[in-house]
C-alpha cells in the first residue's frame, strides 16, 4: 500500500459530492480498479463540467492508477530516514500526463473563478487546496520536482487553512494541515528553510495528532485519513498501531489485495511471523477461489511477500523457495517487486555461501531495473557480499 495513499503530500480528492458516479467511482478506486473509476469519474466531469471537484477526481484517478501500475502503492517504499526525497520515480505515458495536467489546470480554474466572486467560498478553497495536493504529489512522484512539489504542499496547506479559519468545524480540511505539518517536521533542516516554507517549521507529533483526529471525526476524508495513519504508523515503527485500522479497511474494500498484503507486513513488523504469513495464506487462498478482485494480483506477489518475511526472519531455506517463486515469474510482477525479488534472491544465496548464484541474481536485478535504488545496491554487491548488519 505504497501511498493510499499514499502518502507523501497526498490530498486526497475524497467523494464531496454525493452523485452516484462519484461514489461508484471512489468505490472502484479504494478496491484498486482504477480504470473503472476514471470512467465514473470522466462521465461525471461531462455531467458537472462547472465542478472543480470534478477535475480533481479524474486527476486523482490518473495519479494513482499510474503510481499501482509501478508498484508504488506498498508503504515499504516510504520507510527509510527521508523517504519524501528518495521516492522512486513512477514512469506516466505522455497522455496520462497531459491528461493529469488538463484536469487540475481545469479544476484551479473554476475554483479560482468562484473565488473571485466570493473570497470566502470554503468549498472553492477547498477544491483549490486539492488540486495543489494533487499537483504536488505529481510533481515529486513523475516529474521528481521537489521543490515544486513542496511548495504546492504549502499552497495546499494555506488553502485548507483559510477553510477551517472561515468554518472552523470543516474537520476534514484539517487533514493537509496535518500532513504537511508531518512532511515538513521529517524533513531535513535544510530543506525546512526554503523560503516558501518560512512560518512553517512542521511538528511530527503534532501532524500524526490532527490526522488521527480526521480519522476520529472526519466526514468525507475519514477513510483517507486511515490509510495515511497505517503508512505513518509503519514509519515511525508504531506499526501495531496500524493492524485495527488495517482490518478496518479490509472490511470495507475486500477486494484491495493491498490492504491485505500490508496486515502482513504489519504483523511481520511486531513480530508476529505467524499472523504475518497466516495473512498471506487466506490472501492465497481467496485469489485460488477465483475472488472478485484478485483475477490481476500475480500469484508471484503473494510469494515474494512469504518469502520477503520468511528472509527477515532468517528462515532462508523457505525464503528461498518462495523468492524462487517470484523471480521465475518475475515478468508477471511491477518492476518495484521484481527488482527487489532478484535482488533479495541474491542475498539470501550470498547469506547461504553460494556466491556464484548471488551474482546471476544480482545481475538479473540491475537488468529488471537499471535505474531503481535496488539496482544501485545490487551493483554494490557484485564487489562485496552481502552481510547481514549486526542488531544493537
Amino acid at each position: 500500500m505504497r501511498l493510499p495513499a499514499l502518502l507523501l503530500i497526498s490530498v486526497a480528492a475524497a467523494a464531496a459530492a454525493q452523485d452516484d458516479l462519484v461514489v461508484r467511482g471512489y468505490r472502484h478506486f479504494y478496491n484498486l480498479q482504477y480504470d473503472q473509476a476514471l470512467a465514473d469519474f470522466r462521465r461525471y466531469s461531462a455531467q458537472a463540467p462547472g465542478d472543480p471537484n470534478a477535475f480533481n477526481h479524474v486527476a486523482e484517478g490518473v495519479l494513482y492508477r499510474d503510481m499501482f501500475r509501478a508498484g508504488a502503492l506498498e508503504t515499504e517504499l516510504v520507510t527509510g530516514n527521508n523517504p519524501f526525497l528518495r521516492r522512486a520515480k513512477v514512469n506516466a505515458s505522455p497522455e496520462d500526463q497531459h491528461e493529469f495536467d488538463s484536469s487540475i489546470a481545469r479544476a484551479m480554474a473554476l475554483a479560482q473563478q468562484r473565488l473571485k466572486t466570493n473570497p470566502r467560498d470554503t468549498g472553492a478553497l477547498y477544491a483549490l487546496g486539492v488540486s495543489y495536493g494533487l499537483r504536488g504529489n505529481y510533481d515529486f512522484l513523475v516529474r521528481k520536482a521537489w521543490r515544486d512539489a513542496l511548495s504546492d504542499a504549502t499552497s495546499a496547506r494555506k488553502a485548507h487553512t483559510r477553510v477551517t479559519e472561515i468554518d472552523p468545524a470543516n474537520v476534514d480540511a484539517r487533514m493537509v494541515q496535518g500532513l504537511h505539518d508531518y512532511i515538513v517536521g521529517s524533513l531535513p533542516l535544510e530543506w525546512r528553510l526554503l523560503g516558501f516554507l518560512i512560518g512553517f517549521h512542521g511538528n511530527k507529533e503534532a501532524g500524526i495528532r490532527e490526522v488521527e483526529m480526521v480519522a476520529r471525526n472526519g466526514k468525507i476524508n475519514r477513510l483517507d485519513a486511515e490509510f495515511l495513519l497505517c503508512a505513518i504508523y509503519r514509519r515511525e515503527r508504531s506499526s501495531a498501531r496500524a493492524i485495527p485500522l488495517l482490518e478496518d479497511l479490509i472490511g470495507r474494500f475486500p477486494e484491495n489485495y493491498l490492504l491485505r498484503m500490508e496486515l502482513a507486513q504489519m504483523y511481520s513488523d511486531t513480530g508476529k511471523k505467524a499472523q504475518a504469513l497466516a495473512a498471506l495464506a487466506q490472501l492465497r487462498a481467496l485469489k485460488s477461489a477465483g475472488t472478485p478482485g484478485l483475477l490481476t494480483l500475480p500469484i508471484q506477489k503473494i510469494d515474494y511477500a512469504e518469502g520477503n518475511i520468511d528472509f527477515w526472519y532468517n528462515d532462508l531455506d523457505a525464503a528461498l523457495v518462495n523468492i524462487r517463486l517470484a523471480t521465475t515469474g518475475a515478468e508477471e510482477l511491477d518492476l518495484n517487486t521484481g527488482v527487489l525479488a532478484w535482488m533479495r534472491l541474491g542475498q539470501i544465496y550470498d547469506l547461504k555461501g553460494q556466491r556464484s548464484l548471488a551474482l546471476n541474481a544480482y545481475r538479473h536485478a540491475i537488468e529488471f531495473a537499471p535505474d531503481s535504488d535496488a539496482a544501485r545496491e545490487s551493483r554494490r554487491y557484485l564487489g562485496s557480499p552481502y552481510q547481514r548488519r549486526a542488531k544493537g
